[in-house]
């Protein structure tokens, strides 16, 4: 990783430096001024499920994609004992930019290779999860919604337990995670809650190399589906068993990711595969992608692909026929809202993006990127918000324009 990005990195995720002398108190932030242009007029192309709109129906360039900004505080009380504070700036589910804490933790260093840390910190599911929201320490505007996607809560609320182990220049990271974290849904604030959450995950590096593998299970509550699921138990045993099969709520869910990069300064290579499973509507999602790029100077242009595959996408749902009229429409409003669910949480879709980023200054780069993705047939895909006129299955293409700072 180049000077600058490792920087960079260990600003924003608040790890130990080197250096033996450290302030009690330290600020750093960083941010991203992003726009973004959808050929979709139907819907919006989004960077998270979490976020209400973005690019496409709502606006035809938009800037809520990706725009944020951030502070953190980091605290050196003792050699041991430290603590960090983050708050985000960025597009709520409510159209709004309030605030909110990210990570507030303290972590406890019981020697050099063990430490222990509580409060809310990152969630460590992907590659890049450390710095995921820090988007200047990657090459493209966005990491890739095929795998990014599969779990869209980026910290956790809890406890965590890490230790090194050093092999030579191999060094040999294994981290226990315990807790559960809450977000606020789009479309009313309904939340989603991941309970009972536990997670392992294991990064090995050795010079320019970083491999990490990580599996995670929790109990998902989504109180935006009760009321879907409540209507089709009302239908009697069929409607109820569409329910026992679809319904989240209080079901496992299960994630397993393995990923891996190459950066020896001049280029890089990098790719994640991804697979989430839950006996529900969420049903069982696989994605992957594959990237890389080359640095001319303060130039580097990279290409990237990603592509995310899911089980069922639509379901006859109730037997309509026989029904009498006042039961018939209810039953089919019903079996639209189980297939738009099902739509939605079993995004099937390949994107080829293309793109460059400029090193124009210190602790600052601008990126520009093109995207063309294929939707699978039936599916939206990783779009939101759609309107009547949209069609499942097509094609779109995204541009994207950023400025990534950090300071």
């Amino acid at each position: 990783m180049p000077a600058a990005l490792a920087a960079a990195t260990l600003l924003a995720t608040g790890a130990r430096a080197d250096e033996p002398a450290r302030p009690m108190f330290s600020f750093s932030g960083f941010g991203t001024l992003g726009l973004v242009h959808s050929s979709e007029k139907n819907a919006d192309f989004v960077s998270s499920s979490l976020k209400p709109n973005g690019a496409g129906f709502t606006r035809s360039w938009s800037a809520d994609v990706d725009s944020r900004v951030a502070a953190q505080v980091t605290a050196n009380f003792t050699p041991q004992l430290s603590g960090v504070l983050q708050v985000i700036s960025e597009q709520n589910y409510d159209n709004s930019y309030r605030p909110h804490v990210e990570w507030a933790n303290i972590r406890y260093q019981l020697t050099p290779d063990f430490s222990v840390r509580a409060g809310r910190a990152v969630l460590p599911t992907f590659l890049l999860s450390d710095t995921r929201k820090v988007a200047y320490t990657y090459p493209w505007v966005r990491p890739p919604s095929e795998v990014y996607e599969l779990v869209p809560l980026s910290s956790s609320d809890g406890v965590e337990a890490r230790y090194q182990a050093h092999f030579g220049e191999l060094v040999n990271t294994v981290q226990v995670n315990l807790g559960q974290r809450s977000a606020r849904l789009v479309g009313g604030g309904d939340e989603v809650t991941a309970r009972d959450a536990w997670s392992i995950t294991n990064t090995a590096e050795s010079g320019p190399l970083l491999l990490r593998i990580t599996y995670q299970k929790a109990r998902l509550n989504l109180s935006s589906v009760n009321a879907l699921f409540g209507g089709f138990r009302q239908f009697g045993p069929q409607g109820i068993a569409i329910a026992n099969q679809y319904d989240p709520n209080g079901k496992p869910f299960s994630f397993a990711g393995l990923g891996a990069s190459y950066d020896p300064g001049k280029w890089f290579v990098m790719s994640e595969w991804a697979r989430s499973e839950s006996s529900s509507v969420l049903g069982t999602r696989v994605g992957w992608y594959a990237s890389g790029g080359y640095r001319l100077g303060e130039f580097t242009p990279y290409v990237l692909y990603a592509r995310v595959r899911a089980g069922k996408v639509s379901d006859p749902g109730l037997a309509v026929a026989g029904l009498p009229p006042a039961l018939a429409g209810p039953a089919t409003a019903l079996n639209g809202g189980l297939n738009a669910a099902l739509a939605q949480s079993a995004p099937v879709q390949s994107t080829v993006s293309i793109g460059a980023r400029w090193d124009f200054a210190k602790s600052a780069a601008l990126k520009l990127q093109f995207d063309h993705t294929h939707l699978g047939p039936g599916s939206s895909g990783a779009l939101r918000n759609m309107q009547p006129g949209f069609q499942p299955g097509g094609q779109l293409n995204v541009f994207s324009a950023s400025v990534d700072v950090v300071f």
